[in-house]
Formats: C-alpha cells, structure tokens, sequence
C-alpha cells in the first residue's frame, strides 16, 4: 500500500489540458440503492471513455460482494478498488468495506481516515476528490439512502465545476438522501433510476465546462479521508469550534465554513447536522435509560437503608431514608414521562 503523505496536492489532472469528455463518474449510495447502481451499470457502453467508481455504505465486517455482480451482470468489467492503482477507461471500481475510496488524479486511493456521517466507506469523500481531480470532467450521481451523506460531497464537487445528478426523492426507496441533497446545492439534474443510466452516458460524451479553482479546504478534508493526521490547528483551518461534542470520541466539533451545515472534530469524525441529530437521539436515549437505572439502584438502596434502621430502632433515621426513597421514586417518574413524550 502506497503511504499516505501528508499532505495531497491533487494536481494530476488540474494542470492538464482540457480532455474532450467528461472521464469520472462517481456514485454513491445507500439503502435501496444497489439495484440502482446495477441497472446504471447495464446501461455503459462498453466504449465508454471514463472510469466509474462506487461508494455505498457497508459494514467494515459485510462482505465485499457488489464488485463481483456488477462484474457477472453487465457489459463492463468491476472490481474492488484496489489503492493506487491506476484508473481505466471503461472499468467499474468499488470501494471495499471500512475503507474510503477517492481519487488520486489517474489513480484509485483508499484511506482508513475517521469515519464521515458514521460510515466507512463514506460518499462525501469520494465526490471531494472527484471534484478536485476532475473538475469539469467528473459526474456525480447520487443514489437512494437515509440521511444525507453525499450532499455536501456533491456541492464541492459542483464547487470544481463537476456535474451532479440525484435520483428522484419520490422514485427512491430511501430518498432522504438524494432529497437533501437537492436541499444543499443546486443540482443540475435529477431522474428516476430507469433513466439514470441514459443520463449518465450521455453527459459522459459531452463537453466539459470550464475548470473552476478548487477551494483548498475541500482538498484538506480528502486528506483526512486518506488518513491525513487530524489536530486542532488543522481543523481550525476550515472550521470554527462550537460547543458540541463529537459522538464519537467526546471531542469538540467545529463548524465546517463551507454550506452546507456540517461539523468536524478533532480527530476528524464528519457529521452534517442531521447525521449528528440523529447520533444525538441514540445518545438522549441513553441518557435516559442511565437516568432510570442510576435512579432506581438509589431507590433500593434506600429501601434497605430504611429496614436496617427500623432493625435497629432508628426511626428518625429510618423515616429519613423512606422519604428520600419516596424522591427519587418521583423523580423517576418525572424521568419517565419525559422520555415517553419524546
């Protein structure tokens, strides 16, 4: 495995010449969306001058089984990305369980950086280096999925000047994903999955626009994916501290300055706000269930604490132990009825 540097310039592609058609496309997805990919995949020629490269959510310890039907299925050939390997025409490239899959100019990387929106292989990492590598020659298409991982990803990518294209909310098994993405940046098209494919050809045999200058931040948070090291002067440097803290690791979260609204630690964990919303609920849950339990251990103890005075003639004591019991058996149900109006 070629070693991650420190830091990624990016510059194959953005100091050549304009190439006549667009040469990356990149899709990403989740739930609901491997059917999707897979009909996008019959619909390639077997001439198409680009390479496609896939990320969708899986588990680090699911098995790696999307390369190998999109390989027996359709007219191109697929395979497990493997890192630094040089990219070609015509060739389906996904990304492997608990790993990031970006692009390196003509070439494939994968990184272990900190995980972004919960997930590794994440979307949004993969949609930055395509920007950033491509431009105006890259696609990105997002797919069915629930929150929103992508969407930020697809507004640096429209930032470099690359294409963007959503499947419709509406025609989506989970549209949260494709709807927020509509939400975060100005996509240029959407469509249902049976004209996906067609789509796809057909701006990959199109003009590309003009190169924009990519923003340096957004090539910062694909060195992060690569497994760039994270520390506060670098975070600082695309984020401003806020006073959250990072679900994973208890960090202090910054405010990314780029829309749309997302949050970076220390460590480099990525949220966009619903993705952290929903890591929240998980931990209010908790609370609660920690709350209930801490309260109803002291209730038991005061109940033996009670007896044990009785037993040996302290009523005083004894009287003060039931009322400290009968407290917290109030504030248990206070406890309760609070998490039961959530």
């Amino acid at each position: 495995m070629r070693p991650v540097p420190h830091s990624v310039s990016f510059t194959h592609l953005m100091g050549a010449s304009p190439m006549a058609k667009r040469e990356i496309i990149a899709i990403g997805g989740s739930a609901g969306s491997i059917e999707v990919i897979r009909r996008i995949c019959l619909a390639l020629p077997t001439d198409l001058e680009a390479s496609v490269l896939i990320a969708v959510h899986v588990g680090a310890s699911d098995r790696d089984l999307l390369a190998a039907i999109l390989d027996s299925g359709g007219p191109l050939p697929a395979s497990t990305a493997l890192d630094g390997e040089p990219l070609q025409e015509a060739h389906v490239y996904v990304a492997p369980p608990d790993h990031h899959l970006v692009i390196d100019g003509h070439f494939a990387r994968l990184g272990r950086g900190p995980r972004e929106n919960m997930a590794r292989p994440a979307i949004d990492p993969l949609f930055r280096s395509a920007g950033i590598s491509a431009g105006p020659r890259a696609i990105g298409v997002l797919l069915s999925g629930l929150l929103n991982d992508g969407a930020s990803g697809l507004a640096d990518l429209k930032r470099c000047g690359g294409v963007t294209v959503v499947q419709s909310p509406l025609d989506a098994v989970q549209g949260e994903m494709p709807r927020t993405a509509l939400l975060a940046s100005d996509i240029d098209y959407r469509a249902p999955a049976r004209d996906l494919g067609e789509l796809v050809v057909r701006l990959a045999r199109e003009e590309p626009g003009p190169a924009l200058t990519p923003p340096e931040s957004v090539a910062l948070e694909v060195a992060i994916a690569l497994g760039r090291p994270s520390d506060t002067p670098t975070i600082a440097g695309i984020a401003d501290p806020v006073p959250l803290a990072c679900p994973a690791c208890g960090g202090t979260l910054s405010q990314v300055r780029r829309s749309p609204l997302r949050f970076r630690c220390q460590v480099g964990h990525g949220y966009t706000a619903e993705a952290l919303a929903h890591e929240q609920e998980g931990s209010v849950d908790e609370a609660f269930r920690i709350a209930l339990r801490v309260i109803g251990e002291r209730v038991v103890l005061m109940e033996k604490m009670t007896l044990d005075a009785l037993q040996a003639g302290r009523a005083t004591a004894a009287a003060g132990f039931e009322q400290r019991s009968q407290e917290y058996r109030r504030s248990a149900a206070v406890v309760m009825e609070a998490a039961l109006k959530r």
